[in-house]
């Protein structure tokens, strides 16, 4: 889904003051009916950490997290089984699974002979069972199932899609008789910072935007909406030292983009929502 730098400002407006919660996400559907699920879900979460990372420092002053502790005991004494530390969570605007790596770490901080590792607060966060407190090891579990932006399950969820696309466009190349490396075959030659596809044959795709095909000699894959914050730092990041070291490439992000940010194709890099059809390549077979 492609689409213009008005049509994503109009959604990301719908976003402001929204909770990262999956009755917003139903709402933002309803609110824009031809948008796919999956491209709604990537710009709500890509706005939302933007929202995140703006705000994060007054979350984190000594005075604000022993205020949310104080609210999340005094919250818990009076019901246990409510969802205490969710509610607190969305009412102060910030990320259920944040809020519960907070709390956590104040009440380890004040249980324990010396602080938390981030090791050991990551591995209770996953696991809550592992919490030596049964009130709160449930009310994390809340805020961990409760956030579709934040926390381990989100990012196994992230993790397991990103792997998906991969399978996904490695099984288009085998389809259309494409010769290439793969990230993992490519590290083992040595390189540090790869694509996830170098093609060994070079390609060249026939855009109907442009009048002259583009030479392709690597792919990325981006289970994600391309907009301005996340393209930028992955041109900076990513796309540009793959260009410097293996020449002009194909970015897919499967989830759409920004439209405007397309406009590097004769520098070499081109994107697209999809995997192209239209190509040619060097050894003069159609595909």
């Amino acid at each position: 889904m492609i689409l213009t730098k008005a049509q994503y400002d109009e959604i990301a407006q719908c976003l402001v003051s929204v909770p990262p919660t999956r009755q917003s996400l139903r709402k933002l559907k309803q609110r824009f009916p031809s948008q796919s699920q999956a491209t709604l879900l990537s710009i709500f979460s890509q706005e939302y950490q933007k929202h995140i990372k703006r705000t994060h420092a007054k979350h984190h002053t000594s005075e604000a997290i022993e205020s949310y502790y104080q609210r999340y005991l005094n919250g818990v004494v009076k019901n246990g089984a409510a969802p205490v530390l969710l509610d607190l969570a969305n009412e102060v605007d910030y990320a259920p699974s944040l809020m519960a790596r907070l709390i956590l770490e104040r009440f380890l901080q004040e249980h324990e002979e010396t602080p938390p590792s981030k090791s050991v607060i990551n591995s209770m966060l996953r696991d809550p069972s592992q919490i030596p407190d049964g009130v709160l090891a449930n009310q994390v579990y809340q805020c961990i199932v409760n956030d579709c932006c934040y926390g381990p399950l989100v990012d196994c969820i992230k993790h397991a899609i990103g792997h998906e696309h991969e399978v996904l466009l490695r099984d288009m190349l085998l389809e259309k008789n494409l010769s290439f490396l793969d990230e993992d075959q490519l590290r083992a030659k040595g390189y540090d910072k790869t694509p996830d596809f170098i093609l060994q044959v070079p390609v060249v795709m026939l855009c109907p935007l442009a009048v002259e095909g583009h030479i392709i000699h690597w792919i990325e894959s981006k289970a994600s909406f391309g907009d301005e914050c996340s393209h930028h730092a992955y041109l900076h990041d990513q796309f540009w030292s793959y260009w410097n070291r293996f020449g002009p490439g194909l970015v897919i992000y499967w989830y759409g983009f920004i439209q405007e940010l397309d406009c590097n194709r004769e520098r070499g890099i081109l994107l697209k929502a999809c995997f192209p059809t239209n190509i040619v390549t060097l050894c003069h077979s159609v595909a």
